[in-house]
């Protein structure tokens, strides 16, 4: 969202807007490719420089490294890696060309013989990772991995003869869920909300929802956490609302919550905006650079999700 209506506004409310707050906490702490997205995404600012902040994390294999998602360290390519670049060239609307067909051939060079992708590869051993990522020899293919990579290359129409497989395994992975966790959860609503079969999408999405609400995998009160369970190996008041199944309105898991829960779960999301600015990360901390590197990643995120909403951030 650029800026085109803060002079509208008082300067006291300039000055104290999430997003004036925010920009703030972003300079003073993020990195330049966190830098330049909220620059695109709020300041009109073009997408060509975030695409080259980017590259400096491209390796020579197509994937990406150095620590792109913070909580695996090193330079070595990795499916976490590259799906934050996807998410990244997707919102700046640069996924197509040479670029996303050599992240295309790595991502089927670390891929099982169904098509999926391993949340960690085994060349993260030696270099520091998160302890709640582990890292093993031979590691399955999961959906956590796949699902949001699967989704975003249907999004954008990129074809490669890898993205078949993964379908193919996205779609029985989500059909045959049903005990499940918040993040794969997400995971399947982000294969759902892009990939071309709609009628089959919603039928799994329908169900999916049932089972959160079955399971009581969204706090739909953020007033009482406490009534809502934490998943296993989650940090301790983990919870996930409503937004982070639906970060915009146009989300098959839009139709899984009321108005009234939708906008209670946006208006806790605008509360958690911190004195700094910036928005809190959520899951456990291991290391002070991970969990400020992805401060600023979550804080792009929360404004987009509210400003997907119609909620004044500006």
């Amino acid at each position: 969202m650029a800026d085109t209506g803060a002079s509208a506004l008082p300067p006291t409310a300039r000055q104290h807007s999430p997003v004036t707050r925010a920009e703030r906490f972003v300079w003073l702490t993020a990195r330049v490719l966190e830098q330049r997205l909220f620059a695109h995404h709020f300041r009109g600012a073009p997408a060509e420089p975030v695409v080259a902040a980017l590259d400096a994390y491209r390796n020579e294999d197509g994937g990406y490294g150095h620590a792109l998602e913070p909580d695996l360290r090193g330079p070595v390519s990795q499916p976490l890696h590259t799906a934050r670049a996807l998410r990244v060239l997707d919102a700046v609307g640069h996924c197509a060309g040479q670029r996303v067909e050599h992240l295309c051939r790595y991502l089927t060079s670390v891929s099982t013989p169904d098509g999926a992708l391993p949340a960690v590869h085994p060349s993260q051993q030696g270099y520091p990772a998160a302890p709640f990522v582990p890292v093993v020899d031979d590691p399955p293919g999961d959906l956590l991995a796949t699902g949001p990579v699967v989704g975003l290359l249907h999004r954008n129409e990129v074809w490669h003869a890898w993205l078949f497989r993964a379908t193919d395994f996205c779609w029985q992975a989500v059909e045959s869920l049903e005990k499940s966790h918040p993040y794969e959860i997400e995971a399947a609503v982000a294969f759902l909300d892009s990939v071309p079969d709609r009628p089959r999408a919603e039928a799994a999405a329908d169900r999916l929802g049932r089972l959160v609400r079955e399971h009581r995998l969204a706090a739909l009160d953020p007033g009482d956490p406490a009534a809502y369970p934490v998943s296993p190996g989650y940090a301790p008041g983990e919870h996930h609302f409503a937004y982070d199944y639906a970060p915009g309105p146009r989300s098959l898991a839009r139709a899984w919550f009321t108005d009234a829960e939708m906008d209670r779960s946006l208006d806790h999301l605008a509360s958690l905006q911190q004195e700094d600015g910036g928005w809190p990360v959520r899951w456990r901390h291991w290391a002070p650079a991970p969990a400020l590197e992805a401060r600023s990643m979550v804080t792009i995120e929360a404004l987009r999700t509210l400003d997907a909403y119609g909620r004044r951030i500006g």
